[in-house]
């Protein structure tokens, strides 16, 4: 397996910042972060499932149940990401990249913060601390604008981390 280069989100921001507020605005067309992330299962097959990303200045972080595609994310790490569709034209966004485990108390806490701040929580919902976090690191992104759906000519803008 070829592994590919991968960087933070604020990396990402800093070289894209067209892509990258264009990412934010798609995955948090609905207030809160929402996305389909793909996994691979342990047979190779492709694993997809609505879920809230969030976005911290320099991070794209994920809060996984324990489940199985959070064991996919452990035992292989490469995931994509796609936005959720929109009511008035086949707009979207799409990012692929690894997941990285992330243990650490203070970065926990200010994803914890942003996700209660989301949803105007004052604090974690009961069995919170079982997700586990995960940065998701990215290696590429699809962005595709159209003029409404069946758009014959979709303008897609694709970018890769060297």
């Amino acid at each position: 397996m070829v592994l590919e280069q991968a960087v933070r989100w604020g990396e990402f921001a800093q070289v894209r910042p067209d892509l990258a507020s264009a990412t934010r605005a798609l995955l948090y067309q609905f207030g809160v972060g929402l996305g389909f992330l793909a996994t691979v299962r342990g047979d190779g097959g492709p694993r997809v499932h609505p879920m809230c990303p969030v976005l911290v200045d320099e991070g794209l972080f994920a809060f996984i149940v324990p489940s199985p595609k959070r064991q996919d994310l452990v035992r292989d790490t490469r995931y994509a990401l796609h936005s959720f569709p929109r009511d008035d034209d086949e707009d979207a966004v799409y990012l692929t990249g690894v997941a990285r485990a992330r243990d650490v108390a203070e970065l926990r806490t200010r994803a914890e913060g942003v996700f209660c701040q989301e949803r105007e929580l004052d604090g974690p919902p009961e069995g919170f601390e079982d997700h586990q976090l995960f940065e998701l690191l990215i290696s590429g992104c699809l962005l595709t604008r159209t003029t409404g759906h069946g758009d014959p000519a979709p303008d897609h803008t694709i970018w890769k981390a060297t």
